[in-house]
């Protein structure tokens, strides 16, 4: 395992704008095992990476460094069949909540529709992990992206670019009562929006507090990692045990990392998008994360357009490097985070848990331009590039640049499409846990059980020795539909999903049994798949099956009407 040490100029620097954090007051527990003389529940450390790719980490087939997450694998179990919302708020707000996303108020983004499942926000009949958690008398903090609060705009274009450019400043960047501190959280480190410079985040606060400037050698990927570092280091000293969510904005664009990180990966995507790609699918065939007869590689997406004569070669090699060092430097964080662990002495009855919000991103996000969350200038003035014919490098603070749909299909290796569609590319994510003390299946074993994020609240109330409430602070708290993951963790066969659905911008799905039906978000013609037999999603059975794709749309109906999906068109 590699575990990397903190620079002492920056941990001077991180505990300047962190001064003003505080422990704050813990409620009460009221359960008898928190009222325990010696409490020996587990700490619940859960980590959320955003746009991370299928098979970007070392231990699900890359060629990205990841030591620190690939001894968490070797130490800990992988899931093969573990599934997010397709979407980064969506499935936010479902990891959070225990619930389906419409069901928690954010069917699509933090807009709020005034409509039920489309209010961007946490709604009154959700409570998230952190507030049954500390119920139960679990410390509470949070170190990174929220994403789950109505986000609020200037009135024009041109004040919301000055606020953007750090330019002009206002108290809140959401609706302070939707707030990580208002749902839960004794601590709090991070940015309410869902994009950021790296080098310079807009929307970052210290609890409700806008942090007012960073240091000269601030980047927002370490900045979360040695805060959690600090939260561990605290919260170990009381007598009860915590719950920390950190949830990174690695490797989300814009394209930024430090130049050390990229010197690392100059030429390793030299050979081009299918090489690297079936070295991943080559390598996750050895590592028996996938079975070749059951998971065919599909063709590459635009396999039209050659590596060899694609005229932008040195930028996508540039561009994928940079999105390689992203990775390399949120592991390497998540290693001081586990060394942390280990010399407070939590290491071995702490429950470590890694995910992605969505598969890799296929955005173009140069073409959004500046606007919403999108700065044009950096706080000193300089002109922020969006190169949609790929004109400047990406990797610096003054370019905003994504992969793009090539890579993206290659982070996502084996499957097809990427983030916001329903089939595997969009909404399957590598999903790690680790607990020395708790787990009993066999240590880097393989997980096929089904598994959704809504399931962490299921899991966690049954470590935490609690139950979900009925009602919370005077709200009726809608029931979750999550399982606890405790059996899988164990190694046995456990209660699982019989049926799993989705829907974002249109696109769907249904699970059940061996069959997966689902449309994309530009095509509503239903697709059916036998997803035992074909993981890949190649051979559409829709024509040899429609009794069955007649059924599963039914399902599919009944669970968008009880789900808050409708009243949007289905």
């Amino acid at each position: 395992m590699t575990l990397h040490k903190l620079s002492s100029s920056f941990l001077l620097s991180i505990g300047l704008f962190l001064a003003s954090c505080t422990a704050g007051k813990k409620e009460q527990t009221t359960t008898t095992a928190a009222a325990s003389a010696e409490d020996d529940r587990p700490n619940i450390v859960l980590i959320l990476a955003d746009d991370l790719g299928y098979s970007d980490l070392g231990c699900y087939g890359g060629e990205i460094k990841t030591p620190n997450l690939d001894f968490l694998a070797a130490n800990g179990l992988r899931f093969t069949r573990f599934y997010n919302t397709s979407r980064c708020c969506p499935t936010r707000a479902s990891l959070l909540t225990g619930l389906y996303n419409h069901q928690a108020g954010i069917g699509e983004m933090t807009t709020d529709r005034n409509l039920p499942g489309y209010r961007g926000y946490l709604t009154e009949n959700t409570v998230t992990l952190a507030e049954v958690l500390k119920q139960s008398g679990y410390l509470t903090a949070m170190t990174g992206k929220w994403h789950v609060s109505n986000t609020i705009e200037q009135p024009t274009k041109e004040a919301q670019l000055r606020w953007l450019n750090h330019q002009e400043t206002h108290p809140y960047f959401s609706p302070v009562a939707q707030y990580p501190t208002s749902r839960g959280f004794d601590k709090y480190y991070g940015n309410i929006f869902g994009v950021v410079n790296f080098f310079d985040p807009f929307s970052l606060v210290n609890g409700t507090t806008p942090v007012a400037s960073v240091p000269e050698n601030y980047y927002h990927t370490d900045a979360l990692n040695d805060t959690t570092v600090r939260y561990i280091r605290e919260l170990s000293k009381e007598d009860k045990p915590f719950f920390i969510y950190l949830a990174h904005t690695a490797p989300h664009w814009p394209l930024q990392a430090l130049p050390e990180d990229i010197a690392k990966y100059e030429t390793t995507y030299t050979a081009g998008w299918d090489v690297i790609r079936e070295a991943r699918y080559k390598k996750m065939t050895e590592q028996g994360m996938i079975d070749p007869a059951k998971a065919p590689l599909p063709t590459r997406i635009n396999s039209a357009q050659t590596w060899e004569n694609n005229p932008d070669k040195e930028w996508d090699t540039k561009a994928m490097a940079v999105h390689a060092a992203m990775i390399d430097r949120m592991d390497q964080g998540i290693g001081r985070v586990i060394k942390a662990l280990e010399e407070t002495g939590e290491l071995n009855n702490t429950l470590i848990v890694f995910l992605s919000d969505n598969g890799a991103s296929p955005e173009v996000c140069a073409a959004y331009g500046p606007g919403f969350d999108r700065p044009s200038e950096t706080r000193k003035g300089q002109a922020i590039r969006y190169p949609v014919k790929k004109e400047v490098m990406p990797g610096t603070e003054t370019v905003f640049a994504s992969i793009g749909p090539e890579w993206a299909n290659v982070s996502n290796t084996p499957f097809q499409h990427a983030k916001a569609e329903s089939y595997e590319g969009g909404i399957a994510t590598p999903m790690i846990a680790f607990w020395p003390k708790g787990i009993g299946a066999k240590k880097g074993s393989i997980s096929h059980h089904v598994g959704h994020v809504m399931d962490f609240m299921a899991t966690f109330i049954e470590l935490a020795q609690t139950t979900y409430p009925t009602q919370y602070k005077g709200r009726t708290i809608s029931p979750t539909p999550g399982v606890s993951l405790l059996p899988a963790l164990q190694g046995k066969e456990g209660t699982a999903h019989t049926r799993l659905f989705n829907e974002h911008f249109n696109a769907r799905f249904v699970r059940e049994g061996q069959w997966k039906l689902l449309s994309m978000s530009k095509d509503t013609t239903w697709h059916l798949y036998d997803i035992k037999q074909d993981q890949t999603e190649l051979k559409d059975l829709s024509a040899t099956y429609p009794q069955e794709v007649e059924r599963l749309t039914r399902e599919w109906r009944s669970w968008a009407s009880t789900y808050q999906v409708f009243p949007k068109k289905p």
